[in-house]
């Protein structure tokens, strides 16, 4: 082999090289853009669960959008942690409250799109609302409710509740 051979066969094999790297790089940021963009998906599916649970108030739904080892900071008291003990708290408040509605629920949480890392997400943000204790309260506005959520990532692909603290 000539030398000029030699020459043009490792430039061929680096160019290939650099090839399949930069083909393989494309390739990976593709993947997470759709990991991405998957994520963002099942977020807003979990947002629009919640708010049709918050508005039915059926505890089996709301306890449903937890993570089992979720920790619930909303409720009076200490934490209620674990979903079977936030299950319990949902039931013993409709039980207390047969009558209680929420009339509205508006969410204003927004994703932060560098807060997705891991499998977890970050939100903060606010909630407005109207409620009725009962049947013959008048409504309250609850408005401007400031909170924090943590998002957990299920093995599924779906996300649930991790962590909800309120102002």
């Amino acid at each position: 082999m000539t030398r000029n051979s030699i020459l043009v066969a490792m430039a061929f094999l680096v160019g290939l090289a650099v090839g399949v790297f930069t083909l393989s790089s494309v390739m990976a940021s593709s993947q997470q853009n759709d990991t991405h963009a998957a994520d963002l998906a099942a977020i807003e599916k979990l947002h629009k669960a919640d708010e049709e649970c918050t508005l039915t108030q059926d505890p089996a739904c709301l306890t449903a959008l937890w993570s089992d080892d979720g920790i619930n900071l909303g409720f009076p008291g200490p934490p209620v942690v674990g979903i079977k003990a936030i299950g319990e708290a949902y039931a013993k408040v409709h039980a207390q409250y047969p009558e209680f509605k929420v009339l509205k629920y508006a969410p204003d949480y927004k994703t932060m799109q560098t807060a997705i890392v891991d499998g977890w997400a970050i939100e903060v943000g606010r909630t407005n609302a109207i409620i009725k204790m009962s049947a013959n309260a008048d409504p309250v506005t609850v408005p401007n409710n400031e909170g924090m959520r943590l998002l957990k990532r299920q093995s599924d692909g779906s996300w649930k509740f991790a962590l909800v603290g309120l102002k």
